[in-house]
């Protein structure tokens, strides 16, 4: 993995190419967000259905795994669904890298998903419910729960940071060989991953936050 390049430093802290990039996104984000919502009409021109159906299709995803609480995990799985792709996108602009190609970036990710799913479940059930379910159906299993947690997280930063690293060797390898003769399959092929792995990083993070939320009523159905 390539280390990033310095660009400049605050104090004794380095501010890396990836921080920067990271930092571009979004700030272009937040001002396309302000311009295409500071003017919502009841008869929408095509960039504001292009932004409902896209709103609306996510919706229907939470819905379809965790109903009647969409409103609730909406902000968090969408900024994770959002910034994804376009942090994946990102390396097909010349002389950028992906940040999600960096482990550094893909961790904090999954340590964000991983506190998330906790304070999801403890908001919903109470901080003594939620981890009473680490002792269930028996105490000896609770170093197994610990262990699962542990792992899940660093299995969703891996396999993030190893598909668009990959992808960004393989265009690059293929640039080397074929040169531009193949430059449109290899820019969807990037486009179609990068949509891919954005949906399925946030996907099991809200599989992962419905679990912790659906804990204590799995376990009440148990003991009835």
């Amino acid at each position: 993995m390539e280390t990033p390049a310095v660009v400049f430093y605050v104090g004794p802290f380095g501010i890396t190419s990836i921080v920067v990039t990271t930092w571009g996104i979004m700030l272009v984000l937040g001002v396309f967000c302000w311009q295409a919502t500071r003017r919502l009409s009841l008869n929408p021109g095509r960039l504001q259905t292009m932004l409902e159906g896209v709103v609306l299709a996510m919706e229907e995803s939470i819905q379809a795994v965790l109903p009647g609480r969409t409103q609730q995990l909406l902000p968090f799985i969408a900024t994770l669904w959002i910034y994804i792709v376009i942090a994946n996108l990102t390396g097909l602009i010349p002389q950028l890298h992906s940040p999600t190609g960096n482990l550094s970036v893909t961790a904090g990710l999954a340590v964000l998903v991983f506190l998330s799913v906790h304070w999801f479940g403890i908001r919903n059930d109470g901080v003594r419910q939620y981890f009473k379910h680490y002792l269930s159906p028996t105490p000896l299993l609770l170093p197994f729960h610990l262990i699962s947690e542990v792992t899940r997280t660093i299995a969703l930063a891996v396999r993030l940071f190893g598909n668009i690293m990959s992808l960004e060797l393989v265009a690059l390898l293929v640039l080397l060989v074929a040169g531009l003769l193949a430059p449109i399959p290899l820019l969807m092929l990037h486009i179609v991953e990068a949509l891919v792995q954005a949906y399925i990083f946030g996907m099991l993070a809200l599989i992962y936050v419905a679990g912790a939320m659906q804990s204590q009523q799995n376990e009440k159905g148990n003991n009835i």
